[in-house]
């Protein structure tokens, strides 16, 4: 086995995982201030506006950032002229969409009852995070891991820094200045609207950060370069935007379907989108360990004996996985107080969307099978099975059981979608993933998590000791059957 090849990918996670800590910290951070701050109603509207935001992102960026990686990485093109046809691709998307949204934004806001106001915030943070991203595609490309970390690191605490402002001091100043003129970009009272303003101000940051790259850009299209980048990227953004749909269709959904129970579906949106929020370290681990591998699974493509690396790379991803699901979901008692009291009844949630994001993070791993083989068409018909299982599980349940259907759809969908993949693959791109054993470590984290509710007690302290006892029991015998020591 090739330990240098699991050293570096290592050694990149750790570096891209600062960044991407500090990002999920962020929800940490700033989730007991918005539920502490805002009603439900206005963290629900907050849920639905940024479901929306994590949408349109993944249309406007094209699925470019893998194009440049794959077209970058080839013989026979030049990387630079690649970076030059997709820099000026993203700018001519992101200025398009920015005015369009611009001129528009009071018929947008009356349609779905939104301040007009929080539209054009929700353009401008989608256009700067799409010109942006290529420039942070080519930090990762180049391996500059710790400017790329620098830079995120820099966008994160900005983004802080204005909740923090916006949240606690604006709506005193308007209290006792009601005609002020920056009500034109706000709410007299804190709202969903202060967020918004305080992510479009973080981006803002971000872009000036890339300003001497941005500068020194030839934005220049090379006709031959873009038409194959984005025949490769097309099936990429259509997967992808499936891939979102899975991840947020249920919060689309709410609007329509969230069963009339005393609260209304903003309220119940918001409840749920608290709670999934407390399951972040789990999407955190599989975000900075996607940032180090796709790179590095494209650099090392070529090599005849990398198959069995990447299944190895696989066990040993839900092992982490499987450990991180029992520790959140062992001290899910302490972790509760992290929400507001009246967003606490989401709790029950929790291990259903720790579980759902676990089986995301496998099939990011399994689907890199077809960007490796130029298969990328197939994205589509991997993702579209995995839709189409979270809309009948949510269309059919979740008039009856509210937002607990939205989190059990997470978890038919993936299955879904790693089933199909792992099928596929088989006929294109086999990769000999050791099956059995990873069904089994996550059999045994389910079956331990049950455990610690059984012998569930009234004492906490006695529970905190339990739990730690089955976490260290699982660490103990992954260590020992796979030899690590």
């Amino acid at each position: 086995m090739r330990k240098d090849i699991f050293k570096r990918l290592a050694k990149d996670t750790g570096i891209y995982g600062i960044s991407s800590i500090l990002a999920r910290t962020l929800n940490f951070f700033l989730l007991p201030v918005y539920t502490r701050v805002l009603s439900e109603w206005n963290y629900g509207i907050y849920t639905e506006i940024f479901a929306y935001i994590a949408l349109i992102q993944v249309v406007l960026i094209f699925g470019m950032e893998t194009g440049f990686f794959r077209f970058a990485s080839l013989d026979g093109y030049d990387s630079r002229k690649v970076f030059s046809t997709v820099s000026c691709f993203m700018l001519t998307i992101a200025l398009t969409f920015f005015c369009l949204c611009f001129v528009f934004s009071e018929e947008i806001a009356a349609r779905r009852n939104y301040y007009p106001v929080a539209v054009v915030y929700m353009a401008g943070i989608l256009a700067i995070d799409t010109f942006t991203s290529i420039f942070f595609a080519r930090l990762r490309y180049e391996r500059k891991a710790v400017k790329f970390t620098v830079y995120r690191t820099v966008k994160i605490l900005s983004e802080i820094l204005f909740n923090l402002l916006f949240l606690y001091t604006l709506p005193k100043y308007f209290a006792s200045h009601p005609h002020s003129a920056l009500l034109d970009f706000f709410t007299p009272e804190a709202s969903y609207v202060y967020i918004l303003a305080a992510v479009f101000c973080s981006c803002a940051v971000s872009a000036l950060l890339f300003l001497p790259e941005i500068i020194r850009t030839q934005y220049r299209i090379h006709w031959p370069y873009l038409k194959v980048i984005l025949i490769y990227s097309l099936p990429l953004m259509l997967a992808g935007l499936q891939g979102i749909l899975n991840d947020f269709i249920d919060r689309f959904f709410f609007r329509y379907l969230a069963p009339e129970n005393g609260f209304s579906w903003e309220e119940q949106l918001g409840v749920f989108g608290a709670a999934a929020k407390l399951a972040v370290l789990m999407s955190l681990f599989v975000q900075m360990f996607r940032y180090a591998a796709e790179p590095y699974f494209f650099s090392e493509a070529s090599k005849s004996d990398i198959k069995p690396v990447y299944a190895k790379v696989m066990k040993f991803f839900t092992i982490f996985c499987v450990v991180i699901f029992l520790a959140i979901n062992f001290y899910s008692g302490i972790l509760q107080y992290i929400l507001g009291e009246k967003f606490r009844s989401g709790m029950t949630v929790l291990p259903i969307m720790l579980f759902a994001y676990m089986l995301s993070g496998i099939n990011q791993n399994i689907s890199m099978w077809y960007k490796l083989a130029s298969k990328t068409g197939i994205a589509i018909a991997v993702t579209s099975a995995g839709l189409l299982t979270s809309i009948i599980v949510n269309v059919l349940f979740m008039p009856v059981y509210g937002y607990r259907a939205a989190a059990w759809g997470h978890v038919a969908s993936y299955s879904v979608m790693i089933l199909v993949s792992w099928q596929m693959s088989k006929q294109y791109y086999k990769i000999p993933y050791q099956w059995k054993s990873i069904i089994m470590y996550l059999a045994l984290g389910i079956a331990l998590s049950f455990a610690a509710r059984i012998m569930d007690t009234s004492s906490i302290l006695l529970n905190m000791c339990l739990y730690t006892a089955l976490l260290l029991l699982f660490v103990f015998y992954a260590v020992k059957k796979e030899k690590l020591r």
